[in-house]
């Protein structure tokens, strides 16, 4: 599967990523199962911020109110790894509940992008 994003919004998130190093940041994807429309970032309230992430469950919330008065949807989350391996983590698939979400991974400068169906699948992302 392919998803698509924006090469703006790819940008905004490498720079994320490389502000909160060697934090892990995290926010939420919106769009539609195949393209990434916008992203909202999120504190990352997760006990041990240097090897985990946890959305600010205000800003999760909010953020599928908004989205839904929209029209829009949350279609998944990002995250960064500060140790640069791009790949889903144990920890990750542990907290990977909803089928069809896409998962994009910061790390080392690049994203990977991932979707959830009962475990991790590779997608190819296209930067327009």
């Amino acid at each position: 599967m392919i998803v698509a994003i924006a090469r703006q919004v790819a940008e905004s998130l490498a720079a994320e990523a490389s502000a909160a190093h060697p934090r892990e940041c995290c926010g939420l994807l919106l769009g539609t199962p195949v393209r990434i429309v916008s992203v909202v970032a999120a504190a990352n309230a997760a006990a041990d911020p240097h090897r985990s992430f946890e959305i600010d469950p205000a800003t999760l919330l909010r953020t599928h109110r908004e989205a839904r008065g929209a029209g829009s949807a949350v279609i998944g989350h990002y995250h960064s790894h500060p140790n640069g391996n791009g790949e889903p983590s144990r920890r990750d698939a542990a907290r990977a509940l909803e089928d069809g979400q896409i998962w994009l991974i910061i790390a080392g400068g690049a994203l990977s992008a991932w979707h959830w169906r009962g475990a991790f699948v590779p997608a190819e992302l296209a930067i327009d």
